[in-house]
């Protein structure tokens, strides 16, 4: 018998669950009944060891059907996430970053009012054996981390989806939880860094000629500032850009803002000698 309206949309609601090279189809199965349990119905497998579809995830799912028939497969996780706005990685253990670091409820909370507010989200989960690298985790928006028994840390997957699971389906309460380790604190960068990053971010464009037409330079100039001003950066983070644009960077910045570096002096030279 069909369910009703609201019974269809609860099928289909909350986040994407990403399997990232998970390798046996018994724990994809028992991934697809934790989501049934919960209301979730978006997998996505990225590289799955022995392909898809995948017989023994079919007997593992224990009649839900409706998650495995949906599953999708990406060969990267770059492909399984492009169309989501926000997206968690699952971690045992601490990271180097900049990512905070939440419990399964914070995490929960967020991905419910994301997704009233009609965003796309996931939450990413690692090999059986090792879990996510370093450069997945960096993928993702944050990272959620289970307050589990430091002595057997260990999830599989299906318990894993499980927790976030079930944590979306109550993620009403109140109770914010814990976490068994904190983000590195960092000291919210200065508004001269930030103003140092804007003035090496826009000569280094001027530099390309990014500003054309010139007279669209100083809307597109304050559309710039707009989108870096969106978020508090740490001073962290500030030496952490203007580093890659160091990088980028061909023109020396003795150079007078908006002149041209001897690269391109020499380029136009080669052209003008080629009309020649």
């Amino acid at each position: 018998m069909a369910g009703t309206n609201s019974e269809r949309q609860l099928l289909t609601e909350g986040p994407v669950i990403i399997l990232v090279e998970p390798q046996m189809g018994e724990n994809i199965g028992m991934v697809a009944r934790a989501m049934a349990n919960f209301g979730l119905a978006e997998l996505r497998l990225v590289n799955p060891r022995d392909g898809w579809p995948n017989e023994k995830a079919q007997a593992a799912a224990s009649r839900a059907d409706h998650v495995i028939e949906g599953t999708k497969v990406f060969e990267t996780l770059e492909e399984a996430i492009a169309d989501l706005n926000f997206v968690y990685a699952t971690t045992a253990r601490e990271r180097d970053g900049f990512k905070p670091v939440r419990s399964p409820v914070v995490a929960a909370e967020t991905l419910r009012a994301k997704f009233r507010a009609g965003e796309g989200t996931g939450i990413l989960f690692g090999r059986e054996r090792w879990g996510l690298s370093n450069e997945e985790v960096a993928l993702a928006d944050e990272i959620v981390t289970f307050p589990v028994n430091p002595a057997f840390a260990s999830l599989n997957i299906a318990q894993a989806v499980l927790l976030m699971s079930y944590e979306w389906m109550k993620s009403g309460m109140e109770d914010v939880g814990t976490v068994p380790f904190q983000a590195m604190e960092q000291t919210q960068s200065t508004k001269e860094q930030l103003h140092g990053l804007y003035d090496q971010l826009e000569e280094a464009l001027d530099a390309r000629n990014y500003f054309h037409p010139p007279a669209k330079k100083p809307k597109m100039i304050d559309n710039l500032r707009a989108v870096l001003s969106r978020r508090a950066f740490t001073e962290q983070e500030i030496s952490v850009l203007r580093g890659v644009i160091s990088s980028l960077d061909r023109f020396s910045r003795k150079y007078p803002r908006g002149s041209r570096s001897p690269v391109d002096i020499k380029e136009q030279s080669e052209d003008d000698s080629s009309a020649e």
